[in-house]
């Protein structure tokens, strides 16, 4: 069995972010989303994946190397354009050949992995499987109907008016048979050849396609919200973990790491937190679901629930909360505007000012 990783897509979301950097490589927990996927790949026992790239091919690539880190061995596809995940199946059947395979959403995060789903499907053989899970607002999703005996019967892509609640995470199993599939299916509206839609030809075909409702954590990390509550949950089952140093003064409460190299001096960590080799936090206050990667400068400043990445500083800067903080960045008080008050009076007026 084999594995399809898209790491293609532009990430317009997480912009200004990913004007500079692959939204699959925004790290939470001081991770790169895209590598909880891969270990899960890896530990799922699939060891031949093919990633598709897009714009970001250069940096994907530096990041995960041929994939040895990983235990995995890499072949890089290049996808001219994100013209939907069909597409991208059809530009990886020579990878793919007649291999079963699951094809995994770089962007996608999901709590335990797909070790089990993976074994049940190597167990039955369905031609395809997709993963399920209810959500508040199906129209921004591809949204699956069930019939009676909870096989799919119907599926549509962000749907004007959704059929169900269920929608589909990225996550799907396919038999070579949907190869047949992604050939015989034309674009849609948006000029992508949509999965939804060759899952469909698989249906309207006689073939077999099943579903597993998952009610544990998934998240799209497409957006900001979504990136700092990935990052909250990977925090929640953190340990605390002292590498780097400490000084006396500092108070250190639940689950913390400080990586080694980092320091911190005079200040108070509340976890669970991280901090990234390389980072010096000095009299300053570190809260509750917060990521300062490496070698970052926390100085005389409050940040909680963050996400900050490499070579920022925050310098006397009071209460940062819910924000992602990207590479490079200096964070400094606004300088003090002098207090005026300005007029065009008219005669015989009166006014109050509050001194």
């Amino acid at each position: 069995m084999k594995a399809l990783v898209l790491s293609g897509g532009a990430g317009t979301r997480l912009r200004p972010l990913t004007h500079t950097s692959a939204k699959q490589l925004v790290p939470v927990a001081n991770k790169p989303v895209l590598f909880y996927g891969l270990e899960a790949i890896s530990d799922a026992g699939i060891k031949q994946v093919g990633i598709i790239v897009g714009n970001t091919a250069d940096e994907i690539m530096e990041a995960v190397g041929d994939g040895s880190a990983f235990g995995i061995e890499v072949t890089y596809i290049p996808q001219e354009a994100p013209l939907g995940l069909a597409h991208a199946v059809l530009i990886a059947q020579d990878f793919l050949g007649d291999d079963d395979f699951v094809m995994y959403l770089g962007d996608n995060f999901i709590v335990g992995g797909i070790t089990d789903l993976v074994d049940g499907f190597r167990a039955d053989r369905p031609d395809a499987q997709i993963l399920l899970t209810k959500v508040s607002d199906p129209k921004a999703f591809g949204v699956a109907e069930l019939g009676p005996d909870g096989r799919v019967t119907g599926l549509e892509e962000k749907p004007e008016h959704p059929k169900s609640d269920l929608a589909l995470v990225g996550v799907y199993l396919f038999t070579p048979a949907v190869h047949e599939a992604v050939r015989s299916i034309e674009p849609s509206g948006r000029g992508e050849l949509e999965i939804t839609h060759a899952l469909q030809w698989l249906i309207d075909n006689g073939r077999d396609v099943r579903s597993t409702t998952i009610s544990g954590y998934w998240k799209d990390t497409g957006n900001v919200t979504d990136m700092l509550e990935v990052n909250r949950s990977v925090l929640e089952t953190s340990e605390q973990r002292i590498d780097g140093s400490v000084d006396e003064s500092s108070e250190i409460i639940g689950r913390v790491t400080v990586e080694e190299g980092a320091s911190v001096v005079g200040s108070r960590i509340v976890g669970p937190a991280v901090i990234g080799a390389g980072t010096v936090v000095t009299s300053s206050y570190v809260g509750p679901f917060t990521s300062i990667s490496r070698n970052c400068v926390i100085s005389d400043s409050e940040i909680e629930f963050s996400i900050v990445l490499d070579d920022s500083s925050l310098n006397g800067v009071r209460r940062v909360e819910a924000s992602i903080i990207g590479r490079n960045v200096v964070v400094t008080p606004a300088p003090r505007m002098p207090a005026a008050h300005r007029f065009v009076l008219g005669d015989h007026s009166k006014v109050q000012i509050s001194s």
